[in-house]
């Protein structure tokens, strides 16, 4: 921490960059939330783990509700974002109970 006590946080080029995902899998134990970050092509049978984020309950409820602030920002200036369930089928379904994103 730095002198009025604000975390100093470094972004390395390689990682600045991001790594693309479009499917999340999510698990948990008593102590752990396991998110592994996968990217799904099109055509292959095979997806690759990309990325893998483990961390305290605390800290995914943390995500959690930094994600919904974030999306309630993203929407207001934007618009909703429209699921493709939603779009296909003209209304809201529930969310998929396999801890997949």
């Amino acid at each position: 921490m730095n002198k009025e006590g604000q975390l100093q946080i470094e972004l390395k080029d390689e990682v600045a960059e991001g790594i693309y995902s479009n499917l999340a899998v999510i698990a948990h134990s008593t102590s752990e939330f396991v998110m592994d970050f996968v990217r799904v092509m099109p055509g292959v049978a095979k997806a690759q783990v990309k990325s893998r984020i483990v961390m305290t309950p605390e800290h995914a409820k943390r995500l959690m509700y930094a994600l919904q602030d974030n999306i309630r920002k993203y929407e207001s200036q934007f618009g909703e974002i429209r699921m493709p369930e939603q779009r296909n089928m003209g209304f809201p379904t529930h969310m998929n109970s396999k801890g997949e994103a």
